[in-house]
């Protein structure tokens, strides 16, 4: 009989380490700061974004393009961002760096920004509706929008040179300034990022 319960035990305990080794693993969170750089697949982040369109708009307000433009008109540029094209494989948020290039543009205090294409409609809709239902007063004028002087166009490229668990991860964001009266380029920028990834096993 002693045998017997301790036969008993013996498989009692052996099931429950059984469940507890096909559990799920838990999950840990962590919170960090908004502005801490997380790298953990190599790709394209939020850090690079927010890193490239600071340097990149830096340099675009301090090259001669704009003290020329501001000499002979007397006022600041009007700037709107374009298309950025994403010509690497992976899957880029453009949106969100043009975002960022749109918070540095107007934080910098030096031009002037006016709303997308997409966002005009919404505002363009609003505006012909007050034309309608709001008062005379306060009713906004039509055709008295801000137009842009300049059209900041640009592409994000990547090239990757692996071997076995480990690559170079290589992107390139190039970016055009160009008057949009005279298609002429006022300013080009490029800014390049190269990462190191190191694995045991993968597929690049």
């Amino acid at each position: 009989m002693k045998k017997f319960k301790i036969i008993i035990t013996i498989l009692t305990l052996s099931s429950m380490l059984v469940l507890v080794g096909c559990a799920a693993p838990t999950r840990t969170v962590s919170r960090v700061a908004v502005d801490e750089k997380t790298d953990y697949s190599g790709n394209w982040n939020d850090t690079d974004s927010r890193l490239v369109a600071e340097q990149m708009i830096q340099d675009l307000m301090y090259r001669l393009w704009l003290t020329d433009f501001v000499m002979e008109n007397d006022r600041k540029p009007v700037l709107i961002v374009g298309t950025i094209r994403n010509f690497t494989s992976e899957h880029i948020q453009t949106s969100t760096f043009v975002k960022d290039i749109e918070r540095e543009l107007i934080n910098s205090g030096k031009v002037k920004f006016v709303a997308s294409s997409k966002e005009r409609e919404e505002i363009r809709e609003e505006r012909l509706e007050q034309q309608s239902y709001a008062s005379d007063e306060t009713a906004k004028r039509l055709a008295a929008e801000a137009g842009a002087d300049f059209m900041l166009q640009g592409g994000i490229k990547s090239n990757v040179d692996a071997s076995g668990g480990k690559a170079a991860k290589f992107y390139q964001v190039d970016m055009e300034l160009i008057n949009v009266e005279t298609n002429e380029k006022v300013w080009i920028g490029s800014k390049e990022i190269k990462k190191i990834v190191q694995k045991s096993k993968t597929k690049w």
